[in-house]
């Protein structure tokens, strides 16, 4: 396990918890280069601590302590260096989002990964949240997407901005629906209270026609985590955080096909039959456990895992591509002062 900072806490609360259920799983040592994080690790999860992933694998590769898998939750600019590492020598590697910091580096687990034979898993958790698997079990030709998520400023995560720190969910999310090409972006984005972008706006067309509105900040004043989407006769809502599918259908509300519908419509002359308003039952759990599991499951059987490199890959590049536009708008705008780091 690498990292215990604010998220790598996480992994660490789940990887004792899958523990203590026997769930065939042992959390083995602990990489924290902090020292009052690795002393504060040492004790609550009595477990080794080493300052350095190359310490955990020499002492690994002396006998001393014996692990297979691990996540990677250090901050984003230690990625490559820290799973490369763990790839290199045998290990079966999570890493939390964005994959790394350049699609260079991306392609370099990737291929690492390849030619060790090694699981490579992306950490983006929003995949596993319940409620956008309900959603994709109904998705039919999506047209237009509109995604939010907004947080409160919090000081984790300022070594990269927004996109890569919020937005970067979002990306992978529709990504994973739309499954076509970028034809087109627009972006816009403002430093505030950080010296990166710390709120975003995008627009994506696709070269299916679809449409993606993203809006992304950590400067709010309240939380919000919703993905909403139109396709025919159909509109679906996401809340990402009460695992909640809201999916209003016009074709139900006639009880038939759109072209009997249009003609109840017509013979009522109210332009309009109703609505049919369906809440499909989502069943709960914690994404990141969910994540977690999954990972494991795909150790075992070395099958692909549900997020893979390469998914991980094709979200940074579309993320680094936005913060190109912002920069270029930044450029046009005048505002280029306000975005250097």
């Amino acid at each position: 396990m690498c990292g215990a900072g604010v998220f790598g806490r996480n992994h660490l609360r789940v990887w004792r918890a899958l523990e203590n259920e026997g769930k065939g799983v042992r959390l083995a040592a602990v990489v924290e280069p902090d020292a009052a994080r690795a002393a504060a690790a040492g004790r609550e999860w009595t477990v080794p601590v080493y300052g350095a992933v190359e310490e955990a694998l020499a002492a690994r590769a002396s006998g001393q302590v014996a692990f297979e898998a691990s996540s990677v939750c250090t901050p984003t600019s230690a990625h490559f260096q820290v799973a490369e590492a763990l790839l290199s020598a045998g290990v079966d590697t999570l890493i939390e989002k964005p994959i790394a910091t350049t699609v260079s580096e991306a392609g370099r687990l990737i291929a690492c990964a390849g030619q060790k034979d090694r699981i490579l898993q992306t950490g983006h958790l929003e995949r596993f949240n319940p409620a956008v698997g309900a959603a994709a079990a109904i998705l039919n030709h999506p047209m237009f997407f509109e995604a939010h998520r907004l947080s409160v400023f919090s000081p984790r995560s300022l070594d990269v901005d927004v996109v890569l720190d919020l937005m970067v969910h979002d990306l992978d999310i529709v990504l994973s629906l739309v499954r076509s090409p970028v034809r087109s972006l627009h972006a816009v984005g403002l430093p505030i209270l950080s010296r990166k972008v710390d709120i975003a706006n995008v627009r994506i067309e696709f070269v299916s026609g679809c449409v993606a509105n993203f809006t992304a900040s950590r400067v709010s004043t309240e939380k919000v985590r919703k993905l909403r989407f139109f396709q025919p006769h159909q509109y679906v809502s996401i809340d990402y955080a009460r695992q909640d599918l809201l999916v209003i259908d016009v074709t139900q509300a006639a009880g038939a096909d759109p072209a009997a519908m249009a003609a109840a419509a017509a013979g009522a002359g109210a332009g309009f039959p109703g609505l049919h308003i369906e809440k499909p039952p989502v069943h709960p759990g914690e994404p990141l456990r969910l994540e977690m599991e999954a990972f494991l499951e795909a150790v075992r059987t070395r099958s692909a895992p549900r997020v893979s490199g390469e998914d991980g890959r094709a979200a940074l590049a579309l993320a680094l591509e936005i913060n190109a536009a912002i920069a270029a708008h930044a450029k046009r705008a005048g505002l280029e002062r306000y975005l250097r780091s």
